[in-house]
């Protein structure tokens, strides 16, 4: 695998949707836009009982931010597009009526942190450790921090985005409610995320449409919110501290 994808297989009511690039799973514009497009289409289609969000690869669910990306940004509004698209991910992944289920094989960064947030129910391995690392480069989580604080608490996510060097390990992101379960292995995440996919599928899918709606209480704000934080973002992006610290990672 060397080409950026994203891609759906549904089978028996189940969308799986993976997303895949070869610089550790990194979210530029473009598969952003595909990834938001492809889980409204999912919640739209009516063969599609439950969704199976999982990243291509084995070692990285998610790298965040693509870092070639942020390099080339020099001015506000493109700034702003491009936080934008995790906006959009994560406010498709909030509004989609079917329950989406998360299949976090491995480490997940920054802004793939706020994806597995966004999800309903999200499984990982003992190797899917988090890290918030914006800080660390001049920005700071803020688009997808309301994600990250819906499921760690304001403790948890402020812990992980002040302490911005630092992994933390899967069974703390459980303890926290990140992870309902961690598995001591990719094959049995996925057997379990699977049998909990086809499981969901025996439901009455207006009771789990309704019991979304309930779930996500509270966060109808988060169009105008979430594009305010990519504003933020957007901005900060431009400072001398993290056009000098990007630098490094050329």
């Amino acid at each position: 695998m060397t080409s950026p994808y994203v891609k759906e297989e549904i089978n028996n009511g189940v969308s799986t949707i993976e997303f895949f690039h070869p610089a550790h799973n990194s979210l530029p514009g473009d598969i952003l836009e595909k990834l938001r497009k492809t889980i409204k289409e999912a919640g739209e289609n009516d063969d599609v009982k439950v969704i199976i969000l999982k990243s291509g690869g084995e070692r990285t669910f998610c790298a965040g931010a693509s870092f070639k990306e942020l390099i080339n940004i020099n001015d506000a509004e493109t700034g702003r597009v491009f936080f934008s698209g995790f906006a959009n991910v994560i406010n498709a992944m909030r509004k989609c009526p079917k329950f989406i289920i998360g299949r976090v094989q491995g480490k997940t960064v920054g802004g793939g942190v706020g994806v597995a947030s966004a999800t309903d129910y999200c499984m990982a391995s003992k190797f899917a450790s988090i890290k918030l690392s914006e800080l660390n480069v001049g920005i700071g989580p803020f688009v997808v921090g309301p994600a990250v604080e819906r499921k760690l608490g304001l403790t948890g996510m402020s812990q992980i985005a002040i302490d911005a060097n630092t992994f933390y390990d899967a069974e703390w992101a459980r303890q926290k409610g990140l992870y309902a379960q961690v598995y001591d292995s990719t094959e049995a995440l996925d057997e379990a995320v699977q049998a909990f996919a086809e499981n969901l599928c025996t439901y009455n899918p207006e009771a789990m449409k309704e019991m979304k709606k309930v779930l996500w209480e509270g966060t109808e704000n988060w169009d105008t919110l979430l594009a305010e934080r990519a504003v933020i973002s957007g901005r900060l992006v431009l400072s001398d501290f993290t056009k000098e610290t990007l630098k490094r990672f050329k």
